[in-house]
């Protein structure tokens, strides 16, 4: 952990703060847990023109897992009639569908030296009461999609646990 009372050091580990919210997110519930069912999902949407961002796969129960992965909103109903479609095909239980996420991400290059910046991001949001539903990570990038209605508040609060807003 960087400890240091001016924070410069934390504006190298932490450069920037990223929010997006022109993403949605798609659950496929249940999908059997077998060789090649994940290309079986992505296949289609990528032959589609779709591009998929976070990929988030789950233990359900017994042989089965939930896949949660994050589209551009612009291309949110195609993709939707696309999961739908293939739920049908492997056997999957339901598809769920979300509009209303943003996802925030702390970047920095000097977080591949440094330990302790998921859980100071983790707590941030926490002591907000903002809620994460999705975790993806990167030598350089932390982001977590959250609901949509918090994204502004969890850019300010990130901003300044890591000493981005001062100058």
């Amino acid at each position: 952990m960087v400890v240091n009372e001016d924070k410069s050091m934390e504006r190298l580990v932490v450069s920037s703060i990223a929010v997006n919210k022109k993403e949605a997110r798609i659950t496929l519930i249940k999908v059997p847990d077998q060789p090649g069912i994940a290309a079986k999902i992505f296949l289609p949407i990528s032959e589609a023109g779709v591009n998929v961002d976070m990929i988030i796969q789950n233990r359900h129960s017994g042989k089965f897992n939930d896949l949660t992965f994050t589209v551009p909103t612009s291309d949110f109903e195609q993709a939707m009639e696309l999961a739908r479609g293939i739920a049908v095909q492997i056997g999957a239980e339901d598809v769920l569908g979300d509009t209303h996420i943003a996802k925030v991400s702390v970047i920095g290059v000097g977080m591949k030296n440094h330990s302790g910046v998921a859980s100071r991001m983790f707590s941030t949001l926490a002591a907000e009461n903002i809620n994460i539903l999705m975790i993806s990570t990167s030598e350089i990038r932390i982001s977590c999609v959250i609901s949509e209605k918090y994204a502004e508040l969890a850019v300010r609060a990130l901003h300044s646990e890591f000493g981005l807003d001062k100058s």
